[in-house]
């Protein structure tokens, strides 16, 4: 269409008449009077709407499946976190199940020894200054401890404290090169000092070089005097060789610490020593042999060497 004169005042003229359609569609409400028109356009261009729709339906329909997918994912993100916080806990109460086992251990070590102890967690090992075998725990003097107090746990000799702090201590392990403990043996109340060999076992110098001793035989701690360093009857480890005597003053032995050094976290101080030695009551029980199934094997003759006997023996008649 050219832009006349006549064509602007179209224009002008429709624009009034819409906005004239507007009010009167304003204020007739649901009794509008161009309602019935309304009908009409709808039954026209609806079924172009629904094909459109058509057309437009599966672009949103994606759209919608991505959100989803997203809504899925965070769904799937948070199961998988509450997944691995369930684990944790499982982990963390496991852990805890086994400090309760250590610690009960422990308290039944105390209690047959007649021992007062405090106990600390271990919260790191090794040294600063050396390579020796150290284990710092969670007490202090704050907390009673003293240089010198007999350190176990429910296996029994972890080692003796050596430095104190207000909060922590160090403790050195049973098994350093620098650790020399006096010992007894079970039932012959035989005297040695075991010394630390790392990650070997433990070396034994008897102080009776002829000695009888055998694999399996235990030791417990002798006990210094005044209890410091060491409390007695605590127990040390089995025998596992012995050295031949040779004639020599001494006799040598090697010996496995029940405790097992890697795997320390609850250990108690010895605050306060028994009454009286206990000797070796605080070793545990031996083991009960497993017995041996004996099998009887009975020989069954077969039918033809009865039948050969038959004939030697009718044949001799």
């Amino acid at each position: 269409m050219r832009d006349t004169k006549e064509s602007r005042l179209l224009l002008v003229l429709l624009i009034a008449i819409a906005f004239a359609l507007i009010t009167v569609d304003i204020r007739g409400g649901r009794n509008s009077p161009v309602d019935g028109a309304r009908q009409a356009a709808a039954a026209v261009f609806g079924p172009i709407e629904n094909g459109m729709s058509t057309v437009v339906d599966p672009v949103g329909n994606a759209v919608s499946a991505i959100r989803d997918s997203g809504d899925r994912h965070d769904r799937l993100a948070r199961l998988e976190n509450q997944n691995a916080a369930l684990k944790a806990k499982l982990g963390s109460d496991d852990r805890n199940r086994s400090r309760l086992t250590q610690l009960d251990k422990m308290l039944n070590i105390a209690a047959e020894g007649q021992y007062g102890i405090k106990g600390a967690q271990v919260i790191a090992i090794g040294s600063a200054q050396g390579f020796s075998w150290t284990i710092t725990i969670d007490v202090g003097y704050n907390d009673g401890i003293k240089r010198d107090m007999t350190v176990l746990n429910g296996s029994g000799l972890v080692g003796r404290v050596t430095t104190v702090g207000p909060d922590a201590s160090t403790v050195l392990l049973a098994n350093d090169p620098d650790f020399t403990v006096g010992t007894r043996m079970e039932g012959s109340d035989e005297l040695g000092f075991a010394s630390g060999q790392g990650d070997r076992p433990l070396r034994v110098e008897l102080l009776n070089g002829k000695a009888e001793v055998k694999k399996g035989d235990r030791l417990v701690t002798f006990g210094s005097q005044a209890d410091k360093p060491f409390v007695p009857g605590v127990p040390v480890g089995t025998v596992t060789r012995v050295d031949p005597s040779n004639g020599g003053l001494t006799r040598t032995l090697y010996v496995t610490p029940f405790v097992s050094f890697t795997k320390l976290d609850v250990v108690g101080v010895v605050v306060q020593a028994p009454k009286k030695d206990p000797r070796d009551e605080v070793l545990p029980a031996r083991p009960k042999p497993t017995p041996t199934p004996t099998v009887t094997v009975t020989v069954t003759p077969s039918a033809d060497a009865s039948a050969n006997a038959s004939d030697t023996t009718g044949q001799q008649q």
